[in-house]
C-alpha cells in the first residue's frame, strides 16, 4: 500500500513537470515584453484559480502569522519568472531551462539551513550529477554574449524559486496547492499590473493563444499541481526529481519550435534523468 501511494506521488509530480515544462516553448513563442507577459500570465491565472477554489469550495482564508511568508512567496515567485523568460527571450529553451536548473544544489545547500532539516551528502552527489548534464546540454559558455547573460539570469532565477520553494514547504501542509497559487499569482500581477500601460490592446489580443496557455496549463494546473507535491517530499527531493522539466521542456521545444537538441543535449538528458532515478528510488525507501 506504502509502495503505491508513493508510485501515485511519484506520478503526480511527474504530471506536474510535464505541465510546468510547457514554460520555455511558451515563453519562447510569445512575442511581448517579458513584464507584459508575466503580468497576463498572472492575472487570468489568478481569475481560473479563484473560480476553481470556490467552485470546489476550497478555502482561500490565510492565517495572520502566514501571512508574510505567503506574500514573500509571490514576490520570489514574479522575480523568479521574470528572470527565467529574460533567459529564455536572450537564449532558447535548452539555455534558459537548463540553467534555471541549478536550483537543485542550491536547494540543497540552503534547505538544511533555513529548515534545519539534515544535511544529506547524497543530495550534493545528484545535484552534481545535474550539473554534469546542464554542462553537456550547454558546454558554449561564451563570455560578454547573450547567451552568458541568459544564463546568468537564469542561475538567479533558480536562487529565487529555489528560496520561494523552501517558504512555501513550510506551508503546504497547511494550505491546499491551489490556494497558495491563488495568492501568488495575484500578488504577482498586483506586482506588475502598470507594465500593462506599456502595450496596446490589440498586441496585447495578438499572443492570446500562448498567454492564456501559459495561465492555464503551466501556472494554474502545472504549478498547483507541483504545490500539492509538496507534502509528499522533501523540498531537495522535489527539487531533483522535477530536473526531469528541462527534458520535458527541450521535447516539447523541438516538437513546436523546431529547435532540434544535439548529441551533447541528449547525453545531458542522460545524466539529468540518471538523477531523477536515483532520487525516486532513493526517496521510496
Amino acid at each position: 500500500m506504502k509502495n503505491s501511494k508513493h508510485l501515485s506521488h511519484l506520478l503526480e509530480i511527474n504530471l506536474a513537470m510535464l505541465f510546468v515544462s510547457t514554460s520555455g516553448a511558451l515563453g519562447r513563442y510569445v512575442d511581448l515584453p517579458v513584464p507584459v507577459t508575466i503580468a497576463t500570465r498572472g492575472i487570468l491565472a489568478f481569475f481560473v484559480l479563484f473560480v476553481y477554489c470556490r467552485y470546489k469550495g476550497i478555502p482561500l482564508h490565510i492565517n495572520a502569522s502566514d501571512r508574510l511568508m505567503v506574500i514573500l512567496g509571490g514576490v520570489l515567485m514574479c522575480l523568479h519568472w521574470l528572470t527565467y523568460f529574460y533567459a529564455l527571450q536572450m537564449s532558447n529553451v535548452a539555455i534558459g531551462m537548463l540553467s534555471l536548473f541549478t536550483y537543485p544544489v542550491i536547494t540543497a545547500f540552503l534547505e538544511p539551513m533555513i529548515l534545519k532539516t539534515k544535511f544529506q551528502r547524497i543530495h550534493v552527489l545528484l545535484g552534481l550529477l545535474v550539473l554534469c548534464g546542464i554542462y553537456f546540454l550547454a558546454p558554449d559558455f561564451n563570455i560578454g554574449n547573450s547567451t552568458t547573460v541568459a544564463i546568468g539570469m537564469g542561475i538567479l532565477s533558480a536562487l529565487f524559486y529555489a528560496l520561494r520553494n523552501i517558504i512555501l514547504k513550510s506551508k503546504s501542509a497547511s494550505y491546499h496547492g491551489s490556494t497558495l497559487m491563488v495568492y501568488q499569482t495575484g500578488i504577482i500581477g498586483l506586482l506588475l499590473f502598470p507594465a500593462l500601460f506599456f502595450v496596446a490592446p490589440p498586441t496585447l489580443l495578438s499572443q492570446w493563444e500562448g498567454i492564456v496557455a501559459l495561465a492555464v496549463l503551466t501556472t494554474a494546473i502545472g504549478h498547483t499541481l507541483f504545490l500539492m507535491t509538496f507534502k509528499h517530499f522533501s523540498i531537495t527531493t522535489i527539487s531533483i526529481i522535477s530536473s526531469i522539466q528541462p527534458v520535458y521542456g527541450i521535447v516539447i521545444g523541438a516538437v513546436f519550435l523546431s529547435e532540434i537538441p544535439a548529441l551533447t543535449t541528449i547525453i545531458g538528458g542522460v545524466f539529468i534523468l540518471g538523477s531523477v532515478v536515483i532520487e525516486s528510488v532513493r526517496s521510496s525507501r
